[in-house]
C-alpha cells in the first residue's frame, strides 16, 4: 500500500523510532519527538514511508512534521530529510524566532515533477541539512490550500514571468515574497541549469544575512504588485452580444484546424471554451462555432490523452496531436470533460460522444468512488514498474507481445492496427493506445461490419483492463475535496438525464448525502476529508461547485431537499464571500485567514472560477425561486467582471455562459401529475435530447407537494394536470404556453431559440 492510498481506519502499533532532529537542523524537543514518534506508531497496517532513507528494520530514518497531516501530498514528504512544517502559526513563529526566511514549496501528490524534484532535492541529505539550518521549509498540497497556492502563485508570475508545480517561494518571516520559481534541478549543471536549487538556497540565505534591506524592499515591492493585481476592474454596464462575437474571432485565430484544440503544444482539455462554442453555436447557428468542438472532441477521444482500456481522460496533451499525454488523471477534468461530451452528444446526437461520457463516467464510479459515497481526488502520472522503479505512464501502455500474451494472435493483430500498438513504441519503446483510422474503411479491410468491429474491440480492451489490474497501479490520491465532488455529482446528475442511466443519479445522490453529512459544519462546508477527518475551511470553490452540483441533482431526483441545500450555501456565500462594495465574490471568507490578499477570482482555467459559477447558480436560483435578490447580485456581478467580459472573453468562458444565460430568455419548465407514480419519461425523453443549457425544471405533483414546493419554487403555482395526465408547461419570463400533454407538442415548445442580442 503506498502512501497515496492509505487511511488510517486499520492501526497497527510498531517501534519505530524518530530522530532527535534532522541533518542540520535544530532538535526537535522531547515532545515534538514523542508526538511524531506516536503519529508514526499508529499509521495502518502495511504503511509504506515513502523515502529512500530507511534502516534494515524498514523503518524510515527521518520523520518530520508532516506526519500529523491527511493530505497524501504532506505525507508523501513525511520521511524526507528535511525538516517539513505543515503551513501554520508554528512555522512563521519559529521563523520569526530564529530569524530565518521561509522556503515554501507548494504542489500536489499526482504532480511528475513534484516526484522529480522530491527525489532530486528533497531527498538529498547535503541540501536537506542547508535548508534545515538556513530556513524553515514549509510544504503544502495546494488542492487542500487553493488560497495559499493562488495568492503565491501570483508572486511566482510576477517573478519569474511564468508558473507551474512544484512551486518555489523563498519570503520572509511575515510571508512577503523575495524570489519565486517552479521546479529547480538540484545543482548546476544538472538538465542544463545554469543554477541548481542548491546554488540559489545558498545565494538567497547569504542575502537574507548581508543584504536584508534589500531583500524587504523587495517584498515589499512584490507584496504591493500582488494586492495590486487582486482588484477587479469593474465595467460601466453589462456587456451585450457583441462580447460573444469577439469570443468567436479571437478562438478562430488561434483553432488548431489539423488537430483541433487551440494553440500549440501543450494541449489541455479546456472543457469550459467548448461549452462556451456549444453556447454560441446555439444561439447564432454559427458552423465554425460547432465544427471547432465537434473536432476537438474526436481528436481527444481518439488521442493517447483518453485512457482507451479503463475509462477517463488523462490531464494533458505535452504535443499537438493529443498523442502523448501527461499521465496523472484529475476528477475536476473528467467531471467537466463529462459535461461537455454530454452536451455534444444532445446536439449532435453521435453515439460516439454518448460513449465517451459513459466511460468517463464508469470510470470514475469503478476507480475513484470512496466506500462512503465520496469520490477521490486523482492518479499519479507515475507508476511501479517490472524493475522496481517508478515511471511514467508505463502502467497506461502496451507492447505487441503484452496484447498478444492476453488476446491471443489473431486479435491482437486486430486491436493493435487499430490503436498503433507497434514493436517501435510511441512512448519509451512502448506504445500509447490512439486511434488514427477511419472506423468504417477499418472495419471493411478487416472484412467485419462497424458493428462487429466495435464488439470485437470492446471485448479486447475488457480482457486487456483486467491484465492491467494485475500490473502495479499509480497511486491514488485518495482525500476527498467538495468542489471538485460538486463537479462531479452536475456530470453524474445530467449523465443520468441524458444517458437515462439511473445508476449515475445513484452515486450523485450517495456523494452528495456524504459531502453534507461529513463536509458540513453547521452552515459551513469544509474543504477536504479523508481518513475520517475534515480539514479547512471551505472557499468559494467549495460552495460554488457544490450548490451547482445539488441544482443539477434537484432537476434529477425532483427532490426539492437538494434545492433547499443550495439556497442555503447560497445565502451563506452571500454572508462570508460577498463582496458588498464593489460585488462578485471573495476566494475567502470574510473570517478566513489573512494572507497577502483576498482574491477575487474570475479567470475559467482548467476548472472554472468560482465566480462563474456563482454567477450561473445565482441566475438558475432566480429562474427556480423568483427572488429578485438573486437577479441583483448576478447584474452586479456581471457588471463588477464587465471589463473581463468585454476585452478578455476567452479567458472568462464559463462566465460568458453565464452572460448567455442573462441575455436569453430561459424555458422555465415544469411537470405537473395529478398524484401517485406519474410518468414523465416522455417528456423527460424530449428534455434530454435537446440541448438546453438556459433552463429551469421543477417536476411535482397536485396538492400537498405542490403547495410545499411552491413555497421554493412559486412557479408551480396553480399547475394543474389536464384531463388527469402528466402535463408539461413551458414558460418564458414567467409567461407560459399552452399546457400540454402531447410530448410532441412539448418538444416544439423548447425546441425554439431566442437569437442572441443584447437585453
Amino acid at each position: 500500500m503506498s502512501v497515496l492510498e492509505s487511511a488510517e481506519r486499520d492501526p497497527v502499533q510498531r517501534d519505530w523510532a524518530v530522530p532527535e532532529s534532522s541533518p542540520g537542523g535544530q532538535r526537535y524537543g522531547e515532545e515534538l519527538q514523542a508526538g511524531l514518534a506516536r503519529e508514526l506508531a499508529v499509521k495502518e497496517a502495511g504503511y509504506l514511508p515513502r523515502t529512500e532513507h530507511k534502516n534494515e528494520d524498514g523503518s524510515p530514518v527521518y520523520t518530520n512534521r508532516l506526519i500529523r497531516e491527511t493530505s497524501p501530498y504532506l505525507l508523501q514528504h513525511a520521511h524526507n530529510p528535511v525538516n517539513w512544517y505543515a503551513w501554520g502559526e508554528e512555522a512563521f513563529a519559529d521563523a520569526e524566532r530564529l530569524d530565518r526566511p521561509v522556503l515554501l514549496s507548494v504542489g500536489y501528490s499526482t504532480c511528475h515533477w513534484c516526484h522529480v524534484m522530491e527525489r532530486e532535492s528533497f531527498e538529498d541529505e547535503e541540501i536537506a541539512a542547508f535548508i534545515n539550518a538556513n530556513y524553515i521549509p514549509i510544504k503544502v498540497d495546494r488542492e487542500e490550500r487553493p488560497d495559499i497556492d493562488g495568492v503565491y502563485m501570483d508572486a511566482v508570475r510576477i517573478l519569474s514571468g511564468g508558473g507551474g508545480w512544484p512551486m518555489t517561494v523563498i519570503m520572509t518571516p511575515a510571508g512577503r515574497p523575495f524570489f519565486g520559481g517552479t521546479y529547480f534541478p538540484a545543482r548546476d549543471g544538472d538538465r542544463g541549469a545554469r543554477s541548481g536549487f542548491l546554488s540559489i538556497l545558498r545565494y538567497f540565505a547569504a542575502q537574507y544575512a548581508d543584504n536584508r534591506d534589500e531583500l524587504l524592499e523587495r517584498a515589499e515591492e512584490i507584496t504591493q504588485r500582488i494586492q495590486r493585481q487582486a482588484a477587479v476592474e469593474s465595467a460601466a454596464g453589462i456587456p451585450g452580444a457583441h462580447a460573444f462575437d469577439e469570443a468567436l474571432v479571437r478562438l478562430k485565430g488561434s483553432y488548431d484546424d489539423a488537430n483541433g484544440g487551440f494553440g500549440r503544444a501543450p494541449k489541455f482539455p479546456r472543457s469550459v471554451t467548448l461549452e462556451l462554442l456549444m453556447r454560441i453555436h446555439r444561439r447564432t447557428g454559427d458552423e465554425d462555432a460547432l465544427r471547432m468542438t465537434v473536432n476537438t472532441l474526436k481528436k481527444m477521444a481518439d488521442g493517447g490523452m483518453r485512457d482507451h482500456v479503463g475509462g477517463g481522460f488523462h490531464r494533458y496533451s505535452t504535443d499537438a496531436k493529443w498523442l502523448v499525454p501527461h499521465f496523472e488523471k484529475m476528477l475536476y477534468d473528467n467531471a467537466l470533460l463529462a459535461v461537455a461530451y454530454l452536451d455534444a452528444y444532445q446536439i449532435t446526437g453521435e453515439a460516439s460522444f454518448a460513449e465517451v461520457a459513459r466511460t468517463t463516467l464508469d470510470y470514475v464510479l469503478r476507480e475513484m468512488t470512496d466506500e462512503r459515497g465520496g469520490f477521490y481526488s486523482a492518479t499519479d502520472a507515475d507508476s511501479p514498474t517490472p524493475g522496481g522503479h517508478e515511471e511514467e505512464g508505463w502502467f497506461f501502455t502496451w507492447t505487441p507481445e503484452e496484447l498478444e500474451e492476453v488476446l491471443g494472435s489473431r486479435e491482437a493483430k486486430v486491436f493493435a492496427a487499430y490503436y498503433n500498438v507497434t514493436a517501435q513504441g510511441n512512448f519509451e519503446g512502448r506504445s500509447i493506445l490512439h486511434v488514427t483510422k477511419n472506423r468504417q474503411d477499418f472495419a471493411a479491410a478487416q472484412g467485419l461490419s462497424p458493428e462487429s468491429l466495435d464488439k470485437k474491440l470492446s471485448a479486447a480492451r475488457k480482457l486487456l483492463y483486467t491484465a492491467r489490474a494485475k500490473r502495479p497501479p499509480p497511486g491514488k490520491d485518495t482525500k476527498i475535496l467538495t468542489s471538485w465532488n460538486g463537479l462531479m455529482i452536475s456530470a453524474l446528475a445530467r449523465g443520468a438525464r441524458v444517458l437515462n442511466e439511473p445508476a449515475y443519479a445513484k452515486a450523485a445522490l450517495r456523494a452528495a448525502v456524504f459531502i453534507d453529512g461529513d463536509l458540513k459544519d453547521g452552515k459551513r462546508l469544509q474543504r477536504s476529508w479523508r481518513a475520517g477527518i475534515a480539514k479547512h475551511n471551505g472557499v468559494l470553490d467549495d460552495y460554488a461547485f457544490f450548490a451547482a452540483g445539488l441544482l443539477d441533482l434537484y432537476e434529477t431526483t425532483h427532490d426539492t431537499r437538494w434545492l433547499a441545500e443550495a439556497v442555503a450555501l447560497q445565502i451563506e456565500l452571500r454572508e462570508s464571500f460577498w463582496d458588498h462594495e464593489k460585488a462578485g465574490y471573495f476566494f475567502t471568507p470574510v473570517d478566513g485567514e489573512r494572507l497577502l490578499t483576498r482574491e477575487k477570482p474570475y479567470y475559467d482555467g482548467a476548472e472554472p472560477s468560482g465566480n462563474s459559477v456563482a454567477l450561473l447558480n445565482l441566475l438558475r436560483l432566480y429562474e427556480l425561486t423568483t427572488n429578485e435578490g438573486y437577479l441583483q447580485m448576478a447584474e452586479k456581478s456581471l457588471k463588477a467582471f464587465g471589463t473581463y467580459l468585454e476585452r478578455a472573453s476567452i479567458a472568462v468562458p464559463r462566465m460568458m455562459g453565464a452572460l448567455d444565460f442573462y441575455l436569453d430568455s430561459p424555458k422555465e419548465i415544469v411537470l405537473v401529475s395529478k398524484g401517485g407514480k406519474a410518468d414523465f419519461s416522455p417528456f423527460l425523453g424530449e428534455l434530454a435530447a435537446r440541448y438546453l443549457p438556459n433552463c429551469v425544471l421543477a417536476v411535482t405533483e397536485e396538492g400537498e407537494a405542490a403547495d410545499k414546493l411552491a413555497r421554493l419554487v412559486p412557479l408551480v403555482e396553480g399547475k394543474t394536470a389536464i384531463a388527469g395526465k402528466p402535463t408539461a408547461y413551458v414558460c418564458e419570463k414567467r409567461t407560459c404556453k399552452l399546457p400540454t400533454n402531447d410530448p410532441e407538442v412539448f418538444a416544439k415548445q423548447i425546441s425554439t431559440v431566442v437569437p442572441l442580442a443584447d437585453r
